[in-house]
């Protein structure tokens, strides 16, 4: 039987997950971390909290950070959320496209299990419609785990409900996993996409960009002000002048901004 997990302990915990993610863990997460870890503890048959730290610090390999990460991070999405950022990046698209360009580049940080994406695959698909293009959407995200879900692009039919019918035939195929009926993404969208792992900390980000959008949504608001500041800085320099940086609409970026301006509700424009 695990032990409790006490503040000392805890806060260690914060300690190492900010220093290693820049998550900033509140005080009132203690028993949101208590239940995650006691997960992978388990998996482990180690009995105490605190033995679990020392065997995050010691490992050599590096590999049991990834997973106590892959623990405490939150996956939160859908397909077509906040519809009308799909909408900004298809009118770009179309204007861009009518005024000779033909290479798109995006960025979906934060990508979780793959929504976020795939839906800016179908959005351009749908905008440019065969039309001769090269388009590549770079999906990134801390979570291992979610990353293998992700690149599967392996859905069931909760997951399709916001997702109109014509979309559902042109983009998802059906096959069975486990005698279940799912949904992959077909190719279509599947071949426009490139699944790596990123550590939002580790600034300077390897891509040279320049980027046309940078999807950040509801991610910022697990970092203190200092990341966010750290990561808009990165933001801008990989964005293309005229590029545009879309965050969660429940986010705030007052008195954080360098070089972006705001055009719409958490739409920046770079300078």
């Amino acid at each position: 039987m695990l032990n409790n997990l006490d503040k000392k302990t805890f806060d260690a915990f914060r300690d190492l997950v900010y220093d290693k993610a820049g998550i900033a863990l509140g005080e009132k997460k203690e028993a949101l971390v208590a239940a995650r870890l006691s997960k992978r503890m388990h998996s482990l048959d180690i009995p105490t909290y605190e033995e679990y730290y020392e065997y995050v610090n010691n490992d050599t390999d590096g590999l049991e950070i990834i997973k106590l990460l892959d623990s405490i991070s939150t996956n939160v999405t859908h397909f077509f959320r906040e519809q009308q950022h799909f909408d900004f990046i298809a009118n770009h698209i179309d204007k861009w496209y009518l005024g000779g360009q033909r290479k798109f580049r995006i960025w979906s940080a934060g990508c979780s299990s793959g929504e976020e994406p795939y839906t800016i695959a179908m959005t351009i698909n749908e905008t440019l419609r065969g039309k001769a293009s090269d388009t590549r959407i770079l999906a990134t995200d801390l979570s291992t785990k979610i990353l293998t879900e992700a690149t599967e692009g392996i859905y069931n039919e909760r997951d399709l409900e916001k997702i109109p019918d014509n979309y559902r035939r042109t983009y998802f195929e059906q096959i069975k996993v486990d005698n279940k009926v799912q949904y992959q993404i077909k190719s279509n969208c599947r071949s426009l996409i490139t699944f790596q792992r990123l550590n939002l900390t580790d600034t300077p980000f390897p891509m040279k960009g320049p980027f046309d959008f940078i999807f950040c949504r509801n991610v910022m608001i697990y970092f203190d002000n200092t990341m966010r500041k750290r990561l808009l800085e990165e933001y801008h320099r990989l964005l293309k002048p005229g590029g545009f940086l879309l965050v969660g609409h429940a986010e705030s970026l007052t008195g954080m901004l360098t070089g972006l301006k705001s055009v719409k509700p958490s739409i920046y424009e770079k300078q």
